[in-house]
């Protein structure tokens, strides 16, 4: 699928003590939502740091909007909402003290809308109370009130739906494809997770991420048809898992992800084949690139 990019980034590299985020190539695509996806440590806060211009110590080259803009030329972040893992505003701020920093820093930013987005999300605004005084859900949805009220074309939410409850993760799944119906197909999200369950309904494209590295990365629609599920009897197990991508198995037989062009190798095995979620390809993608040590 030939699309226009949201965000590129070329040559992409940060070094830490013991950890490089080192990406050749990135490019978001524009009108969809996209998941950034990785276990913890992987570097996706890194990544989005680097994206959003919160860290400048970095090689490399980002741009937005197809090549077009870039954070440096000072217009880009009137176009742009961000939300990080830790609240921005400062403890002792209120609500209404969020709102009228944002009217000061934002051109684009709507009292109005603000109000009626706290108020939909059941965000205390009329009870005093202070950012320091919220729970980490409804200072997560505070931000994406905040965000939210501006007219933007592209948001990028690190770890958005962590500190939410189940009922507001699926009600986030609903305001980001609300988000992207109302721009008709001008409007991107860029979000990270590594929990992609929650999420995986509102995915459109995936980044799989792990030690800095992009391991996987697609349309959600062509990653189904590249990785397969798998399942089949126990006493194929030995020899299914020299064919499979990864594989787990019991006394009861197995199961696991084969690449769709290696299963004809299954060929004369009594197995059943069915089309994977994208936290079936996820988890399998990380556990074939992890640093962990897990049991087999």
């Amino acid at each position: 699928m030939k699309t226009n990019s949201v965000i590129e980034a070329v040559n992409l590299q940060k070094k830490f003590k013991g950890f490089e985020l080192s990406i050749p190539k990135l490019q978001i695509p524009g009108g969809f939502a996209t998941a950034l996806i990785g276990e913890n440590g992987a570097g996706k806060t890194t990544l989005l740091n680097l994206l959003t211009g919160i860290r400048l110590d970095f090689n490399g080259e980002v741009s937005y909007f197809d090549g077009k803009e870039k954070l440096s030329d000072g217009k880009v972040q009137e176009r742009i909402g961000y939300t990080g893992p830790s609240s921005f505003f400062l403890p002792h701020w209120s609500a209404a003290q969020v709102a009228e920093i944002s009217e000061l820093l934002f051109d684009n930013f709507h009292r109005d809308r603000f109000e009626a987005i706290c108020e939909e999300l059941s965000i205390p605004v009329k009870v005093r109370k202070n950012v320091k005084e919220l729970s980490d859900g409804n200072k997560m949805k505070l931000m994406l009130a905040t965000v939210l009220a501006r007219d933007t074309e592209l948001l990028i939410l690190d770890e958005p739906a962590s500190p939410l409850d189940p009922l507001m993760r699926d009600k986030l799944c609903d305001i980001i494809r609300e988000y992207l119906e109302q721009g008709n197909g001008e409007r991107s999200v860029f979000f990270s997770t590594h929990n992609i369950a929650d999420m995986e309904n509102v995915t459109d494209y995936a980044v799989i991420l792990e030690h800095g590295n992009i391991v996987e990365e697609g349309f959600v629609e062509d990653l189904k048809e590249k990785y397969l599920l798998v399942k089949g009897e126990a006493g194929d197990g030995e020899a299914a898992g020299k064919v499979l991508y990864t594989m787990s198995k019991s006394s009861y037989g197995f199961e696991g992800i084969c690449l769709a062009d290696k299963l004809d190798r299954l060929a004369g095995m009594d197995i059943s084949v069915e089309t994977p979620t994208l936290s079936q390809i996820s988890v399998a993608v990380m556990k074939a690139n992890t640093s962990l040590k897990l049991s087999r």
